[in-house]
């Protein structure tokens, strides 16, 4: 029996143009991504495997259409489609889609002042695409707005890419807000004006979030299949993203690594530390290479390392990192048994709260030995000092963490840092506090932004 010939490729372009635009657009949850819109710059759309980049691209579509764009301006493909890749794809693909485009659309170069836009999904699968995209984007009366898996080119690098050409939006999962909206949840009120009944129901929504995490596809879903499909997220970023992209020779000092670094949420790391604990299992491998490994895993979007803030060089690079999950859905599939993990869950919450809100975040360790777990440095130059903590019902526990923002406010790099500390309950915020120390509930915090 005779191969079947591949469609030509103009016929097959043309029709993935024209249902493109027939499609209607999809009902999706609206994203609070943060997307730079500057002229003349291409947008990649990047993130963590199924944190929902795909949607982000719909989204920005539904906001064209909003503002005036013809929906046949605005044609979203994916370049992983079987049929294509038949064709051995290279920047030929591209200009003929680019030739196909203005075929069906001849009038879009004489619209003077208004611009279409290609949306290419899976742009890492045609090689040589960046420099098509800079020259579309130099010549055209287009935009290009690119995201793609980190199978073959890790995220990062489809905007850095680029080479000044490209600005990233980086999609993390589900905000709480986002979660909330999900599933028809959010308040539409300030937290000044919530119910007693409603302030019960989003804490108890707020459990679930720190409990299940933010990946679209798992809100919903029993714990048995939760944590099954999270546990084949990581595989799936461990394999492709850092064992083949990497050719890394020891996956399984990789595998150890990463349920080290998972199931210490929160906490500290030293490279000495786990390439003395690998050594002391029997698996060799160099200082150098294991820096490597954890770069890998932060670069495919599975962690999230935050460094020491103020200081001298020597000091930041001495003193351990801390790492967290990219969303705290993850932190069950390591958690020791027996061991709550809601502490950590709450402060890779509001770690990741900061990162949405666009801040530089780092902590901070004080001349007495005290730990503040962020530094956060806005865009605005706002600059605060951020404790998170579940539970202040100890006494102990409220004086260290209280003691621990007084004196990091006296020794904060620059001047002007408010203090903050942030908890599950409600009632934690009661008693005399040290004046400059502000307390938030962590439902009204995570709301706020």
């Amino acid at each position: 029996m005779e191969d079947k010939l591949p469609a030509p490729l103009g016929d097959l372009l043309r029709q993935k143009l024209v249902d493109s635009w027939q499609q209607p657009l999809p009902q999706l949850t609206r994203r609070d991504t943060w997307i730079p819109r500057i002229p003349g710059k291409t947008l990649a759309v990047i993130g963590m495997r199924r944190s929902g980049k795909t949607s982000l691209l719909w989204q920005e579509v539904a906001r064209r259409v909003e503002a005036g764009a013809e929906r046949c301006w605005l044609p979203m493909l994916s370049l992983e489609d079987e049929r294509l890749l038949a064709h051995n794809p290279g920047v030929e693909l591209l200009d003929q889609l680019l030739e196909t485009y203005f075929e069906l659309l001849p009038q879009l170069r004489q619209a003077e002042g208004r611009r279409g836009c290609l949306f290419l999904d899976e742009i890492q699968r045609i090689p040589g695409w960046e420099g098509f995209v800079r020259r579309v984007m130099d010549s055209e009366p287009i935009d290009v707005v690119v995201s793609g898996s980190s199978a073959q080119m890790l995220s990062r690098e489809i905007a850095s890419n680029l080479r000044g050409r490209g600005v990233e939006a980086v999609v993390y999962p589900f905000s709480f807000r986002e979660s909330l909206r999900h599933v028809g949840l959010e308040p539409d009120q300030p937290s000044t004006h919530w119910s007693s009944a409603e302030r019960s129901r989003l804490a108890h929504q707020l459990g679930n979030y720190l409990r299940c995490g933010g990946f679209p596809e798992v809100q919903g879903l029993e714990e048995r299949s939760r944590l099954l499909l999270l546990g084949s997220y990581v595989d799936s970023t461990v394999l492709r993203d850092v064992i083949e992209r990497h050719a890394v020779r020891q996956p399984l000092a990789l595998q150890w690594l990463v349920r080290q670094l998972l199931g210490n949420g929160g906490g500290g790391f030293s490279l000495n530390k786990l390439h003395g604990a690998l050594k002391s299992q029997g698996l060799a491998i160099s200082r150098e290479h294991l820096a490597e490994l954890v770069l890998h895993l932060e670069s495919a979007f599975l962690i999230q390392c935050v460094g020491v803030a103020g200081g001298s060089l020597r000091r930041q690079m001495t003193l351990p990192r801390k790492v967290y999950p990219i969303d705290p859905g993850l932190l069950p599939l390591y958690e020791i048994e027996g061991r709550s993990n809601r502490g950590h869950a709450l402060e890779t919450a509001v770690l990741l709260e900061l990162l949405r809100r666009g801040a530089d975040v780092g902590y901070l360790r004080t001349s007495g030995g005290f730990e503040v777990d962020f530094l956060a440095r806005f865009p605005d130059g706002r600059r605060e000092l951020i404790q998170v903590c579940a539970d202040l019902s100890e006494p102990a526990t409220r004086h260290r963490e209280l003691r621990a923002l007084v004196e990091a406010l006296q020794e904060a790099p620059g001047q002007g840092a408010q203090a903050r500390l942030i908890t599950l309950n409600r009632q934690s915020g009661q008693g005399d506090w040290p004046e400059p120390v502000t307390w938030s509930n962590a439902v009204e915090w995570l709301l706020e932004g």
